[in-house]
């Protein structure tokens, strides 16, 4: 079940991330890492609770949660999202030509960072906020309450952006431009990406017609999409948001990869 889950090119990818582990004591067998790993994943794909955890990646459910806290902690999850994305750009597969920015309601059964949804009768909600370059690869994540408005957000989804590998020249983390709906309609956000050297392409409410924010925002639609296909995202169960926000990372990761594996072949 562990090759199945974290073939040998994605692991590849995680061992040399891996948080160093601890000395055990006398006669506790060494924890293997990718068992916890392939684990973790299935968990993000599946949904499966911990508590029903098959036995066949021969490790506790104990041990894995354990293990999950302690690598957040440590910020393995963003590390991998980077090497993903270093994966991809260093094989041109990156296109910065254009951005799109924009948040999903995912509904939560407890913990911080949780908020009446304004779209779900008031049902306690999370958001996940996601930037993703132009052919709908996620470039940053992040996680808040339902009731956060999307523009607070987008500042720190492009403050975010990691600098990326390129083909040539130096890295890279700056897309040319970025499309948002309307509800980014703010001054100060179109100065903000100006002052970064990004063209905003921002709806503008009242003027603009909603029959045309479809030509650009159909990647972040497809971005969310790719999300969904793992389970464990589509209900937030975790109390701590840094914990439901790894699994998104994760998630964004791992779907970098696959993308890598499907253009680079």
């Amino acid at each position: 079940m562990v090759q199945q889950w974290v073939p040998d090119e994605l692991w590849d990818l995680v061992d040399p991330l891996v948080p160093p582990r601890r000395r055990q004591g006398r006669g506790t067998p060494p924890l293997d890492a990718r068992a916890v790993f392939a684990t973790i994943v299935y968990v993000l794909t599946t949904g499966c609770a911990w508590r029903h955890l098959p036995p066949g990646f021969g490790v506790s459910r104990a041990t894995v949660h354990r293990r999950f806290t302690a690598w957040t902690a440590a910020g393995l999850w963003r590390r991998l999202h980077i090497a993903a994305l270093d994966q991809l750009g260093a094989q041109g597969l990156i296109d910065w030509s254009r951005a799109t920015a924009d948040a999903a309601y995912v509904r939560a059964k407890r913990g911080l960072l949780t908020g009446p949804s304004p779209v779900d009768r008031g049902k306690p909600g999370s958001k996940i906020h996601a930037l993703s370059e132009r052919g709908g690869l996620p470039l940053s994540v992040g996680v808040s309450a339902a009731n956060t408005h999307d523009s607070r957000w987008l500042e720190s989804l492009v403050q975010a952006i990691p600098a990326v590998k390129s083909r040539r020249g130096p890295r890279r983390r700056r897309p040319e431009k970025l499309h948002a709906d309307k509800g980014y309609d703010y001054p100060h956000l179109r100065r903000m990406l100006r002052q970064r050297g990004i063209r905003p392409r921002i709806a503008r409410r009242g003027i603009e017609s909603p029959d045309r924010l479809g030509r650009h925002r159909w990647v972040i639609e497809r971005t969310f999409a790719w999300f969904t296909g793992y389970r464990r995202l589509t209900i937030r169960y975790e109390r701590d948001p840094s914990l439901y926000c790894a699994f998104v990372t994760l998630a964004a990761a791992v779907t970098c990869h696959k993308r890598y594996l499907k253009l680079a072949t």
